[in-house]
């Protein structure tokens, strides 16, 4: 997705900016790192996991609340003349994307801890 893209290309900016460009040790110039040498060297979690994982496990919290303003705004339509996603269809996309679940309702997946725990920590170790 462009706004996934958007994401990376920003996350290895300031990673750049972290770590800095290096010098060559053969020719003795300065070089900045191209993404996989800047991605062995920060070997920690992508950022679109995270923030994937972070969205899975606030949704579950609010689809165990049922009945408030939250869980109202999880499965809600949004009204207005823009398209735009609802959360549930977006941890549905996550849900495919991952090929984990398909054709399971999302608010009864939730509903078990044990089983949405595990599935969040399968999208942060993508």
């Amino acid at each position: 997705m462009k706004f996934e893209r958007r994401l990376r290309v920003s996350e290895n900016r300031v990673l750049r900016r972290i770590f800095g460009p290096k010098r060559d040790e053969v020719t003795g110039e300065w070089r900045n790192l191209p993404d996989d040498e800047l991605n062995d060297m920060y070997p920690s979690l992508n950022i679109i996991r995270v923030i994937k994982s972070t969205r899975m496990r606030w949704s579950g919290h609010v689809t165990r609340m049922r009945m408030r303003t939250a869980y109202r705004i999880l499965v809600g339509k949004p009204e207005g003349k823009r398209t735009m996603h609802r959360w549930e269809d977006n941890i549905k996309m996550d849900l495919q994307e991952m090929e984990w679940v398909r054709g399971l309702d999302l608010i009864v997946l939730a509903q078990d801890k044990d089983k949405w725990r595990a599935l969040v920590n399968a999208v942060m170790n993508l």
